[in-house]
């Protein structure tokens, strides 16, 4: 099998697994119309990106990227991006274009803020970027790594092949995938399972280095992907513990020495949240051009709601089995930002003892996509997650929102989120 077969082999297997598992265990619906439906129009309509906004900064001349001889344009672009350098991670599985490139000695290097993603690669031709817009989802670009070169980020579609699929709820999207050991065998399929805050860690971060002062005893990073058939025979190794990844091969064109566990864990959320805003966006534009009554499409708009309000309040996620703690710098910088109420509380900050989020909300209630929603959807996210805040819902999958969960979140965006509806901030049921 060759590199880039494998590659998508580590695709094609983590569909199959999440297929399998899909029959158990609950899981979102997904968007089944034409990505180029009337009412979303995702290959030809206006887009407004980060990137969008950096290629008419460079056509104007209000902006410059610097080629260095290590990264090419990478550290220029991170800055003309605001995507920083410490959320960088490693990924040495075969899953990218430039997959014959990628190995243990020459991981992939991701970076995200949280409307972009970088990917960078050793000995690549191009660059790899991931940028979300508040209407149209992810858009997905490139840039050749070519010195002389008048730098142009290019919109690239054949990134969809991979990033639009069952398991980016049929949107153009994000996923991070834990690839499972393998054999040697060149005819073997690789498995493994799509990664949110819902996976137990266990089974998180196969084919990804993992580096922190404190990380779970127990998960499927720092560990080689293909094995021989004897070794998988035997019990799985408990992964190496490590703080960087300097030593392991050559970092100096590294941005950092780190692949930080608390970047993963955020990653890991916000891909899946992203799509859910997608999705629940695209059905609500379909829904509204319809003209005949309520159909199965105004169901579908409050289903999505439904699921997003769910993932946005964390209802479930996996428990921490014990504390998790970068070596970047990382999670101190990502809850210093955001918004913050009067008494200094902000939905950035992190956790990482029992949970990922010390306020049981997630952040991307703040991102351009969420405020972007049609207002029927809007409407529909806000109602529910009264219901659920104010106590209304009483199911027992709610439990696990303590009052005082509640009560915070409450608090933090009556201080923190512009045009929260009236009932929301009087308190009114």
């Amino acid at each position: 099998m060759t590199a880039g077969n494998r590659s998508a082999s580590v695709v094609i297997g983590s569909a199959i697994v999440l297929l399998v598992g899909a029959l158990a265990a609950q899981r979102p619906d997904a968007f089944v119309e034409s990505r180029d439906h009337p009412a979303i129009q995702y290959s030809t309509g206006p887009v407004d990106t980060s990137v969008s906004r950096l290629n008419r900064d460079l056509e104007a001349g209000r902006a410059q990227l610097t080629f260095d001889q290590s990264g090419g344009w990478l550290r220029s672009l991170l800055k003309a991006l605001d995507v920083p350098i410490e959320s960088q991670l490693l990924v040495f599985s075969e899953t990218s274009a430039q997959a014959t490139l990628i190995s243990m000695k020459n991981p992939r290097a991701l970076f995200f803020s949280d409307v972009t993603a970088v990917g960078w690669v050793r000995g690549g031709t191009e660059l790899e970027i991931a940028a979300a817009d508040p209407r149209q989802g992810v858009i997905f670009y490139t840039l050749d790594q070519r010195a002389g070169a008048r730098p142009i980020l290019k919109r690239n579609n054949n990134c969809l092949e991979c990033h639009l699929t069952w398991d980016t709820l049929g949107v153009p999207g994000l996923t991070t995938i834990s690839t499972f050991p393998m054999s040697d065998d060149k005819n073997a399929y690789a498995s493994g399972v799509v990664v949110d805050h819902r996976v137990n860690l266990d089974q998180r971060w196969g084919g990804w280095y993992i580096t922190g002062k404190s990380v779970p005893a127990r998960h499927f990073g720092n560990l080689p992907v293909i094995r021989s058939e004897k070794d998988l025979a035997r019990p799985s190794p408990p992964p190496p513990a490590l703080q960087s990844v300097a030593g392991l091969f050559d970092t100096t064109p590294y941005a950092t020495p780190y692949s930080d566990a608390a970047a993963q864990m955020v990653i890991g959320h916000q891909a899946h949240m992203t799509n859910l805003l997608t999705r629940l966006g695209w059905e609500a534009r379909v829904a509204a051009r319809r003209t005949v009554g309520r159909t199965q499409k105004g169901d579908r708009v409050a289903d999505a709601a439904s699921d997003l309000v769910d993932y946005l309040l964390f209802i479930d996620e996996a428990p921490l089995p014990r504390r998790i703690e970068g070596s970047s710098g990382f999670a101190e910088k990502f809850s210093a930002r955001g918004p913050k109420d009067g008494r200094g509380r902000s939905l950035y900050q992190l956790d990482l003892e029992r949970r990922m989020m010390r306020y049981p909300c997630s952040y991307m209630i703040y991102a351009p996509a969420f405020d972007a929603l049609p207002e029927p959807a809007l409407d529909a996210v806000y109602r529910r997650l009264w219901q659920v805040v104010s106590g209304q819902e009483t199911s027992k999958r709610y439990g696990k929102l303590t009052p005082a969960d509640r009560a915070a979140i409450t608090e933090i965006l009556r201080d923190t989120k512009k045009n929260l509806p009236p009932y929301f901030r009087a308190g009114a049921r």
